[in-house]
């Protein structure tokens, strides 16, 4: 395993951050898979499970048997980890520009496009390897006056050529579920599988442009774009890896979640003599369209009444939010039929606040489907 430390944009004198990743196998071998957590730096799950991951990954180089390269930043957001305010943790947005970790990576398809496209053929293997060097090329040359873009160029310049993309998330309390393109969706259904995910939401762009978003879509967007003219496959699995939520860091979960993961490298055939087979569906693909919020009209101590994980129908009630001046209790119901996936840590709600979401089968939502929250 090589370490390399990735010196971010310093915001200060004297003041400097540096992200850190480990490299597995050899580069140009086989399949490229880049593993990162804790991009939200206050989710923490991931971080334990890329321990657990790190430590299959040390015994498998040891023992000769990563075919390919894996890439796997254990802490991706040094700049979140550092901001605490009053002892509590504030890893989800920038406080010097208020932006999202997650939100705003750097479109650099166009730019590629145009210098790939006189090397393309009717070879599309020949057209991956072209469009992934050019790629890379304008991802690193990409020019950073901040130390937040200067973390997602670090980041995209490490992921924007891989095979497969995991990034380790949590939400607040929920279930195992995974946000992925539409267009990934053949390739990620066996990740679901091996990692019991309960439910798959797919979007194809559901706005302002998330870290897995960026490495997935370039090729779905250069297949419309060279359309008629030159094959280009969706060469990228990128997926956003929900490992439950925020008070689940235990070893026990975070173990069998990194075996999980491990199992499907392993029958993506990149770690030699290991071939699990494919777990039974605990769960399906559904519309991010589809997943409904669940809002509080009035403020008040919020109390649940059912707990994630249950299949619930439309006007089904899921929550209590009781003033505590008038004792007036205001019932929280389902706005449709489905996977009751998540809900917040948070027991008091105020005015208009998102309590928890509902996976239904039916995409009724449009415009931007991620909330910055």
């Amino acid at each position: 395993m090589q370490v390399q430390r990735h010196l971010l944009l310093s915001p200060a004198p004297g003041t400097q951050r540096e992200l850190v990743s480990l490299h597995y196998g050899q580069p140009g071998s086989g399949l490229k898979v880049y593993i990162q957590a804790s991009l939200h730096a206050d989710e923490l799950p991931g971080m334990l499970t890329a321990h657990h991951l790190r430590q299959h990954f040390d015994r498998l180089e040891a023992e000769g048997r990563i075919q390919g390269e894996i890439i796997l930043v254990p802490m991706a957001n040094p700049i979140g980890l550092s901001q605490w305010l009053l002892q509590g943790s504030q890893g989800r947005f920038e406080l010097n520009s208020g932006e999202n970790f997650n939100r705003h990576y750097p479109d650099q398809i166009e730019a590629a496009a145009q210098a790939a496209e006189a090397e393309l053929s009717a070879d599309a293997a020949s057209n991956v390897r072209v469009l992934r060097r050019e790629l890379k090329k304008a991802v690193a040359a990409q020019p950073v006056d901040t130390e937040l873009q200067s973390l997602r160029r670090t980041l995209m310049t490490l992921s924007c050529d891989a095979d497969v993309v995991l990034d380790l998330h949590c939400d607040g309390q929920a279930v195992m579920h995974l946000y992925t393109e539409t267009p990934c969706w053949p390739a990620c259904e066996p990740l679901a599988r091996h990692i019991g995910a309960r439910v798959t939401l797919l979007a194809t762009d559901s706005g302002d442009n998330p870290f897995d978003e960026a490495c997935s879509q370039v090729w779905w967007k250069w297949a419309k774009r060279f359309a008629g003219r030159f094959p280009i496959p969706q060469a990228c699995l990128a997926v956003t890896v929900e490992l439950r939520g925020q008070a689940d860091v235990e070893h026990e979960l975070a173990a069998a979640d990194a075996q999980g993961i491990v199992n499907y490298l392993a029958w993506r055939g990149l770690i030699q003599g290991e071939n699990p087979a494919l777990p039974e569906p605990v769960g399906d693909a559904r519309p991010l369209a589809g997943s409904m919020p669940v809002k509080s009209p009035t403020a008040g101590v919020l109390t649940f009444v059912r707990p994630v994980g249950e299949m619930v129908r439309e006007g089904d009630v899921l929550a209590h939010v009781i003033d505590p001046i008038s004792a007036e209790c205001t019932e929280l119901k389902s706005p449709v039929d489905g996977l009751f996936f998540a809900r917040d840590t948070l027991r008091f709600a105020t005015a208009g606040a998102r309590i928890a979401k509902v996976a239904g089968l039916d995409a009724r939502r449009t415009g931007k489907l991620l909330g910055a929250r």
